[in-house]
């Protein structure tokens, strides 16, 4: 275990101790440093505190850092699409039906335990059953992730994400013919009260904001891009569920609705994420990823475009 010991000086002076924390300790994330606190790893002059616990002058923080939990992750020989790699980060372009990290009921065959295999060394700061994840896609969501293999490099990344400087595009196909060239949702989002496995729009649930872009439009579909500017669970597909959008192939969101579109069945939800940029860790350099649609959507596109040519 490593201890650290901090003064507080003038300048500290009214500030909360997770805030005094994250400044002199730069390398740490605010949730590692939050969860330090509510561990009762903290202590200002020899007594344990809460996170919003004000600072004076003069008082002494003590902070015990655990050891790090070794990797338990076992690794897996599973295809994985790497789109750029160097010494701080990867980007993947992950398949849909890929789990990201281990969860109860599958703790082996996940985009953690391929990366594992593939690369070897990630950051540990999520813990034993999360390295290197910054960010999530939902299992049957493809497209980009960017996954950081240190330390730094997740804080880095973390903090863009926090500020929103990260830049996320997704494809989706949904049911509807959407009018409006463009247009903002800005909704919140939290359990839905009927269902605690299901996310929804309800009053006094956490702030989300998506920007939508008509691509494409169909008999009885349509194509938009999404943009996120917040990431709350399950975001893009709540927003358009809650405009009568939903998409494709979403069993959890459309409701009773045909996943079928002509002869072909739809497996998964039709959402991709696209497109991907953000500042790297290494230079501060702003670096810009696209993916290509996946196969299925690209045949439900080819689909649909010749239906409505009188084709079909």
């Amino acid at each position: 275990m490593k201890t650290l010991s901090l003064n507080a000086d003038i300048e500290s002076s009214g500030k909360r101790i997770d805030k005094f924390l994250s400044e002199k300790m730069p390398d740490c994330s605010r949730n590692f440093i939050k969860k330090l606190i509510e561990d009762g790893c903290v202590s200002v002059n020899g007594v344990s505190c809460k996170p919003s616990r004000k600072m004076v002058p003069g008082q002494v923080v003590t902070v015990d850092i655990p050891e790090k939990e070794p990797l338990r992750i076992i690794p897996r020989d599973i295809p994985v699409d790497i789109t750029y790699q160097d010494e701080d980060i990867i980007v993947i372009d992950k398949p849909a039906g890929l789990v990201v990290h281990p969860v109860p009921g599958n703790y082996d065959n996940t985009l953690v335990n391929a990366l594992m295999y593939h690369v070897g060394n990630l950051s540990g700061i999520n813990g034993v059953i999360r390295p290197g994840i910054v960010h999530r896609l939902d299992k049957d969501t493809s497209g980009l992730m960017v996954i950081a293999k240190n330390d730094k490099a997740h804080n880095y990344l973390a903090e863009q994400f926090k500020c929103r400087k990260v830049i996320k595009e997704y494809y989706a196909i949904v049911f509807g013919r959407v009018i409006i060239p463009e247009f903002d949702i800005n909704l919140p989002i939290g359990r839905s009260k009927y269902d605690r496995k299901k996310m929804a729009v309800v009053p006094g649930g956490k702030q989300a904001r998506t920007g939508f872009r008509l691509l494409k439009r169909w008999n009885s579909y349509s194509m938009v891009s999404a943009r996120l500017f917040t990431g709350r669970t399950h975001q893009i597909r709540v927003h358009l569920a809650n405009e009568g959008f939903p998409i494709l192939g979403d069993r959890v969101y459309a409701g009773s609705r045909a996943h079928k579109v002509g002869d072909i069945t739809v497996s998964r939800q039709m959402l991709h994420a696209a497109g991907l940029e953000f500042s790297l860790p290494s230079t501060g350099e702003k670096i810009c990823f696209q993916s290509s649609l996946p196969g299925d959507m690209s045949s439900i596109i080819e689909y649909l475009d010749a239906e409505l040519m009188g084709k079909k």
